[in-house]
């Protein structure tokens, strides 16, 4: 596609938007179409539905323009409201398939299926994995499951997602990946994410175990590719999130990830030039947590809240998404915020 001047229906630096008025975060930005950007930046707040404080965090950081899209958890325990806030709000919505924590959305998995312990609980992030490399997961139960998820997202909003990824990375996993492919290709979902971060290497502040883990992702996801082609699936040319996760996003993580992804050679489907140039546009999705900390036993996919939730982690990246700094940054880089809609 071609970029022209028409109005994104996402609240981004430098971009014209209806509601400015209703920003008053972001009031020191003009409301003019960016001329020539660099970057189209998805910017997507996951974990949407979680809990109560979980939807609050994003709202108040989609408003302070600093997320242009959300990730749906439909088994958590405040999806309906989050699906709510997002239709008040014209909040851009996906959905973050969840085969790992929590119950499952299909009647007939919640009792007795290989999807589930003998709690009735998903096995985990971890314990999920484990048991794929056992053999023991039916992949029609995990079908039947992301089918499930994707009608709940329907009943709960009214449309279908405008992208669909996976919580804990799922969706790349081996043999999920054909299965989610399938799911994604035949109900028309015209997006995914393949988590393949530029600079993840060198990064020394990332502790070992989640060193080893990004990589797995990223092996998963590389192989994935082929997969998701097959099917016609669409992606940005640039993920980024793995990084400047938690306590590890800052201005200058953030800083430093753009310029991983503005060095990137755009090669997607979803690459654009600007109009009246033959200037390349990188298109980019940055993956987000922000949120204010759980209270014990509130929320969760059906086992309460995890330890990342309730930390000051999610608080963390809400303040500095909504820093003014960061969306000087982006201006600065010619970066312009939008949707998978937009790309």
């Amino acid at each position: 596609m071609r970029l022209t001047s028409r109005k994104y229906s996402v609240v981004a630096p430098c971009v014209g938007l209806s509601d400015f008025h209703e920003r008053p975060c972001v009031a020191q930005w003009r409301p003019a179409i960016m001329p020539q950007p660099r970057m189209m930046l998805v910017v997507t707040g996951d974990d949407f539905g979680y809990c109560p404080r979980r939807n609050q965090g994003i709202v108040d950081c989609f408003q302070a323009g600093g997320i242009s899209n959300v990730s749906l958890l439909v088994n958590g325990s405040a999806a309906k409201q989050a699906a709510d806030l997002a239709k008040r709000h014209n909040i851009p919505i996906g959905l973050h398939a969840n085969l790992s924590e929590g119950i499952p959305v299909c009647p007939s998995l919640q009792q007795s299926s290989t999807l589930v312990n003998q709690h009735g609980f998903f096995h985990g992030k971890m314990g999920f994995r484990q048991a794929l490399q056992r053999g023991e997961l039916s992949m029609k139960q995990v079908e039947l499951e992301l089918r499930a998820q994707v009608g709940l997202f329907v009943e709960l909003n009214g449309h279908l997602p405008e992208h669909m990824d996976g919580h804990q990375h799922v969706h790349v996993l081996p043999e999920v990946r054909e299965v989610f492919a399938k799911v994604v290709s035949d109900l028309r979902i015209p997006y995914t994410r393949v988590p393949v971060e530029p600079g993840l290497y060198s990064c020394p502040w990332i502790p070992a175990h989640l060193h080893k883990f990004y990589k797995q992702v990223e092996k998963d996801a590389l192989d994935a590719i082929p997969v998701f082609r097959r099917h016609g699936i669409r992606w940005p040319d640039v993920y980024l999130g793995l990084t400047t996760m938690g306590q590890n996003m800052s201005i200058p993580s953030l800083h430093r990830a753009l310029s991983y992804a503005l060095a990137a050679n755009p090669s997607s489907s979803t690459s654009s030039s600007v109009q009246g140039s033959h200037q390349p546009v990188v298109t980019a999705e940055l993956m987000v947590h922000p949120g204010y900390p759980s209270h014990p036993k509130e929320g969760g996919c059906g086992e309460g809240p995890d330890d990342f939730s309730q930390s000051a982690d999610r608080q963390h990246e809400l303040s500095v998404l909504k820093d003014p700094s960061v969306l000087a940054l982006y201006c600065q880089e010619r970066v312009q915020l939008c949707a998978f809609r937009d790309l």
